[in-house]
């Protein structure tokens, strides 16, 4: 009996042991399948900076699935099992370790993920024109965009200048005397990152705002122009209706005059005096005392002329 009892014992172990491998061999392969039910096929963009939105394509996503950039959950919206988005939080720039985490605590693969620093944007300037001769007060230029920082620095035509931070969103310099022409603003960030140009205006077109009598003398009077980007070897173009004679023939003298600052015209004593770029003084000796129409224009050595402004004076 002994021996029957021995064979009984072997036969029921020897079946139970296809039983046990069995359930061991699955729950190995349930375990595996949890281990790696998350799943990362595509990263769009691989790399960015902060607000920037990546896109996630793969299996496996729930609404519960959440991306870790290191150790921080960022914002994520699943849209399908298939497809998720987030946008980059604020961090230090450098090289994280981004992966997806359900709250079951599945976790995927771990990829790389570049964090680059905040690119400065600019949006306009305030104002975008600066005339020529404008004093430093009245140059003063507000740059106005998003992720600026105290370390910024003003690009003007490729070259650093100096800047006030004001906030994230704004910034001020001072624009230089250079050449008039349209001129690159751009802002540098630390970390090389430049934004993209915006132009600032240097205008130096003469423009004559008012023309008034000033003084009164025995033989002549002084006119007095007031304006903008006047300079000092600028030229004075004076407009003269001609002049009927006694038989009613129009005169056949020049009736334009080009002044220029310490020279006086060939046929008249006319002169001018340039007080400075907004101020010019025309000393005109008329003929008589009666009213008389006529048109003032300035002329730039650089060719840039002022509207005419026509004038009722002896």
């Amino acid at each position: 009996m002994g021996f029957w009892f021995l064979i009984a014992m072997m036969i029921i172990n020897l079946a139970a042991l296809p039983s046990k491998s069995v359930a061991a061999e699955g729950e190995e392969v349930q375990q595996k399948g949890r281990q790696h039910r998350l799943i990362i096929l595509s990263i769009i963009p691989a790399q960015g900076e902060p607000e920037t939105s990546v896109t996630l394509s793969g299996s496996g996503f729930t609404h519960g699935t959440v991306v870790f950039l290191g150790n921080t959950a960022t914002k994520t919206e699943v849209i399908n099992p298939k497809l998720l988005t987030f946008s980059i939080p604020s961090l230090a720039p450098g090289l994280y370790a981004m992966f997806l985490k359900d709250a079951d605590g599945t976790i995927s693969r771990t990829y790389n993920f570049s964090l680059l620093p905040p690119k400065p944007v600019i949006y306009s300037l305030s104002p975008d024109t600066i005339q020529a001769c404008a004093s430093d007060k009245d140059r003063q230029v507000v740059i106005n965009g998003h992720n600026f920082r105290e370390s910024s620095h003003v690009i003007f035509d490729g070259a650093a200048i100096r800047g006030a931070y004001i906030s994230r969103d704004s910034f001020s310099f001072t624009a230089p005397h250079v050449a008039a022409g349209l001129h690159q603003i751009q802002i540098k960030n630390p970390g090389e990152t430049l934004s993209g140009a915006q132009g600032l205006l240097i205008d130096a077109r003469p423009e004559i705002d008012s023309i008034s009598i000033a003084e009164e003398y025995v033989t002549y009077y002084n006119l007095v122009l007031t304006g903008r980007n006047f300079q000092q070897d600028s030229v004075i173009v004076v407009n003269e209706e001609k002049e009927a004679d006694l038989s009613g023939n129009l005169s056949s003298d020049d009736d334009i005059k080009r002044l220029r600052s310490g020279a006086t015209n060939s046929l008249a004593r006319d002169r001018i005096i340039i007080v400075n770029c907004g101020k010019i003084i025309y000393q005109r000796f008329p003929f008589s005392t009666a009213l008389k129409s006529f048109k003032i224009q300035v002329i730039n050595p650089d060719g840039e002329e002022s509207s005419f402004v026509e004038v009722s004076a002896p």
